[in-house]
């Protein structure tokens, strides 16, 4: 995946709480086994409104969501990840998630910024007001052109994974030389081992 360090640009104001991840992709787009595609059907039975925040021309292309509390509830199903992030989302900012969708959002790129209510309140007067907010990872702070600064925190191993841009098999490959000194010290110490795997 990606390497994130920061993401800056529109949000997208939506702001709805206990937003379960049926709602984030209908179960009719599950049968899919590829991530592609899946922004067709994220929030679609929200999109059915013509007034929705998600097609309007301005929110077009935004890195960042800003939802309410106890986002991504619900199934743990990855799909809902793969949506958000096939929308060009980089970030979400709530004041809480769903564990499951936390995790995975991590494991595909994705941002969740925990923040208070009243911050996610002011950046959601600045995103409907059609101004940028900056994300920086690094720093682990949200700022925007008005002086607003928000700092937040996340777990050490997970930032980590964001900033390298490692999922799970990137994670196993940066210890492929530990992994590589394993299995040769293991051929020689118990080639009885190897032998009947390559009899197999």
């Amino acid at each position: 995946m990606q390497p994130l360090s920061k993401v800056e640009g529109r949000a997208i104001p939506f702001g709805a709480k206990n937003v379960d991840t049926d709602i984030i992709i209908p179960a009719k787009w599950l049968k899919t086994i590829t991530r592609e595609g899946l922004g067709e059907g994220a929030f679609e039975t929200l999109r059915e409104d013509p007034g929705n925040v998600f097609d309007a021309p301005e929110n077009k292309g935004a890195p960042i969501l800003i939802a309410g509390d106890n986002f991504g509830c619900g199934s743990s199903r990855e799909h809902a990840a793969w949506a958000i992030g096939d929308l060009g989302i980089r970030a979400v900012i709530a004041p809480s998630y769903s564990d499951i969708f936390s995790g995975n959002a991590v494991k595909n790129g994705i941002l969740p910024v925990v923040l208070p209510q009243k911050a996610v309140d002011r950046l959601m007067e600045v995103a409907r007001g059609g101004d940028e907010i900056c994300i920086d990872l690094e720093a682990q702070t949200v700022t925007t052109q008005f002086q607003d600064r928000f700092t937040f925190e996340i777990d050490p191993f997970r930032k980590h994974c964001l900033l390298g841009g490692l999922d799970e098999v990137s994670l196993t490959l940066e210890s492929s030389a530990s992994i590589g000194t394993y299995e040769e010290r293991r051929t020689n110490t118990q080639n009885w081992v190897m032998a009947g795997t390559n009899a197999a």
